[in-house]
């Protein structure tokens, strides 16, 4: 390939500041760039190759699926969806699905569904949580507690008061004849990978029933064994109303899912549609996905390798008097205390190793979850070197006149 100074990128809007490389391929944990250097990553897509970079398992359902049968429109049945949806809906609490394409549009879906369901009632508010993320759309945007949403893209879509992540009075207190939901993340991963206790997440349910009103758990990041378990849900033992999907259930393919048990999935023809939605070529890798997911022992993986990257975060934030790692599976964050989290970034690419900084303190891991104990240890090492490099670089500035 040319040099990168010969791609044309400025053809691409500028939507995020990128680092000045082009990845060409991939294989599981690693990535290599257009001079063939490779980079250990433990972004993933931001937690969306559940299965690391091109396996083959994703490759053979593409190409299988691709020679068969690739998009006869949402107007028909097609075999793959419908077994993609009864491989969610028998190891889930839910009735019924609708696939989409990002996570996004599966939050869209929901809000949606939400208030059709409560129409007759004239109820319409959803009540969302400070500092949430639920996608891009105007809609979805409005739902989040992103302070950095607040003021763009003026009017927002009016109906989603902000409770508290963990304190339910704040969720009761917003409560009126208007409210038709609740909606939460599991874990808030663009806040820095908070976690919603089980208690917390037992007592929301319970507060919802108590008012007739829907759960709604966005599991766009969570869902599909992100977090050791196959739905972030099952840890507080609940069963929601309606659940999201995205991000892992694609494993990096344009894949997303809205289920709902039976006595929310009120949609009637003509509601909710799209063109690529539930298109058999997709579905066949969420299929895919589903079955490398539920081979005995995976979960158990993901839950193991959590452990074994949560303590040699615990290890390495002694060294460098750092704060506590958190999350739950391969969904971890480690608190740096000081806002040098950009800094540890870039010096770890600079290593080799790609991980993320959702907020100036947090360090963000998010490797596949077949991630290997090695590919951790690696991780670690070098993640040890950038941590120590930054805050050399932030002493070194502290001391300048």
């Amino acid at each position: 390939m040319d040099s990168f100074e010969n791609l044309a990128i400025d053809t691409l809007m500028p939507i995020t500041d990128r680092p000045p490389v082009v990845f060409t391929h991939g294989q599981g944990s690693w990535l290599w760039d257009h001079r063939e250097r490779r980079y250990l990553d433990f972004v993933q897509g931001w937690a969306v190759n559940s299965l690391g970079h091109c396996p083959p398992a994703i490759a053979q359902a593409l190409a299988t699926q691709a020679a068969r049968l690739i998009s006869p429109s949402p107007a028909y049945f097609n075999e793959v969806s419908v077994q993609l949806a009864s491989a969610i809906t028998a190891h889930s609490c839910f009735d019924q699905a609708f696939f989409a394409s990002s996570g996004a549009e599966a939050n869209e879906g929901a809000i949606k569904l939400a208030r059709r369901w409560g129409a007759a009632s004239k109820r319409h508010e959803i009540i969302t949580f400070a500092n949430s993320f639920h996608g891009r759309t105007l809609a979805t945007m409005s739902a989040s507690g992103k302070a950095a949403f607040e003021p763009l893209f003026e009017p927002k879509v009016p109906g989603f008061p902000k409770a508290a992540l963990n304190d339910i009075e704040s969720v009761r207190r917003l409560i009126n004849d208007k409210t038709v939901a609740v909606m939460i993340e599991p874990v808030q991963g663009e806040a820095g990978v908070l976690t919603a206790t089980d208690a917390f997440m037992r007592e929301l349910r319970q507060l919802t029933r108590d008012h007739n009103l829907l759960l709604i758990v966005d599991e766009v990041q969570t869902g599909v064994g992100r977090t050791g378990k196959l739905w972030g849900y099952q840890h507080a033992g609940i069963e929601p109303d309606i659940m999201t999907l995205g991000k892992g259930l694609g494993g990096g393919v344009p894949l997303s899912a809205l289920l709902a048990s039976q006595a929310a999935s009120c949609f009637e023809p003509g509601d909710q549609g799209g063109t690529y939605c539930g298109n058999p070529l997709m579905a066949a890798v969420g299929l895919a996905i589903m079955k490398a997911v539920m081979v005995p022992g995976f979960l158990a993986h993901v839950e193991a390798a959590g452990a074994h990257l949560s303590a040699g975060l615990s290890a390495l934030s002694a060294r460098h008097g750092l704060g506590a790692p958190r999350g739950r599976g391969l969904l971890v964050a480690l608190d740096t205390k000081h806002d040098i989290a950009p800094a540890v970034v870039q010096q770890a690419f600079t290593r080799g190793l790609l991980i993320n900084a959702p907020r100036a303190n947090v360090l963000r891991f998010m490797p596949a979850l077949n991630v290997s104990v090695d590919e951790i240890d690696t991780a670690l090492a070098l993640l040890d070197e950038a941590v120590g490099a930054a805050r050399e670089e932030q002493n070194g500035q502290a001391g300048r006149p």
